[in-house]
């Protein structure tokens, strides 16, 4: 079945991921389309979640100065509109814009601004998640959580940890989730994708979130499995990406259909749409024709994702009840 008419909810999509050619043309005329395919998009098979990631240096190198923010948050609503989003969760880590002229503060503001603007001209409603890395020191974690305080109220929702689960530990980050913890701001965070279950379980214990980055192998622990459904925990679930970095050899052994079945919850998402090369319409039919998921499934996802979604109560029904309206 088609799926491109149906409206849909992202919550884990990386702005510095998804440059279309476009825009990377606008920013630098010199990158050829076999280049970008080169440099921004990774092959079907990474050798790792650090490979994978490797991906995303080319753009974060242009998206350093204000115009190219806002031309690249720009770009990003034009590839949401033509996968019918209606509302998107966009995160980045701003301490990796800073290498010329912009403070961090500045990052922010640049697409904080660029975002409401965008919001304003396509009705997307969007929220924006910031994020620390795993390879970031402790001042950096939390000099990137308090920018989530400093814009509470704007359009920044969120803070995550993200990058190479596998090559560093979580030492580092402990004192900024319990910062954020205290101030009551919105927690997600990556785990349970180049590391297993006890990755998640050690991210639950430490961090809090109430949404995990991806947490796909949270299927090979039962115990873990019954304490997700317990807790409320919504797994932010990216197929494509996931065999991209080999957390599963095909797209035939990944979990997503085992958790749904297993009654977790969980939304689907492009994670990069530039590095996997995927949109939403895509990872849909994916999921059925090989899952044999129709509009039930996907209804149910995108209702698990507005519940957890780190927005308003009020749009929250809104989003309800346009997604029940046309799934239905």
């Amino acid at each position: 079945m088609a799926f491109s008419a149906l409206p849909k909810v992202e919550l884990h999509l990386h702005l510095d991921c998804s440059l279309s050619f476009d825009v990377v043309q606008q920013l630098d005329p010199q990158i050829s389309e076999k280049k970008y395919r080169d440099q921004f998009i990774a092959p079907d098979k990474c050798q790792n979640l650090a490979d994978y990631i490797s991906r995303s240096e080319s753009a974060v190198a242009l998206m350093q100065d204000r115009e190219a923010l806002q031309l690249v948050t720009k770009d990003l609503f034009k590839q949401l509109q033509s996968d019918n989003v209606i509302y998107a969760e966009v995160r980045f880590a701003p301490l990796l814009h800073t290498r010329q002229d912009l403070s961090a503060e500045e990052v922010v503001d640049t697409v904080n601004k660029a975002m409401e603007e965008q919001v304003k001209e396509t009705g997307i409603e969007a929220g924006i998640i910031l994020c620390t890395l795993r390879n970031y020191s402790e001042e950096q974690s939390m000099e990137t959580v308090k920018l989530v305080e400093q814009f509470s109220g704007s359009r920044v929702v969120g803070f995550d940890i993200a990058a190479d689960e596998a090559g560093f530990p979580i030492d580092n980050h402990i004192s900024a989730f319990e910062y954020a913890n205290e101030k009551g701001l919105s927690c997600t965070a990556h785990a349970g994708e180049a590391c297993g279950a006890e990755s998640v379980w050690e991210t639950l214990e430490h961090f809090k979130p109430s949404r995990i980055g991806h947490g796909v192998r949270s299927a090979e622990d039962d115990e873990l499995l019954d304490y997700l459904k317990e807790h409320d925990i919504h797994l932010e679930v990216c197929p494509t990406s996931n065999v991209q970095t080999n957390v599963f050899d095909t797209i035939f052994d990944h979990s997503i259909n085992s958790l749904y079945k297993k009654g977790i919850s969980l939304s689907v998402n492009t994670d990069t749409r530039t590095i996997s090369n995927v949109t939403l319409d895509e990872e849909y039919q994916t999921l059925s024709d090989l899952f044999d998921w129709d509009t039930d499934q996907f209804l149910r996802c995108n209702l698990e994702a507005i519940d957890h979604a780190f927005t308003e109560e009020n749009t929250k029904e809104k989003l309800r009840r346009t997604i029940r309206k046309a799934y239905n």
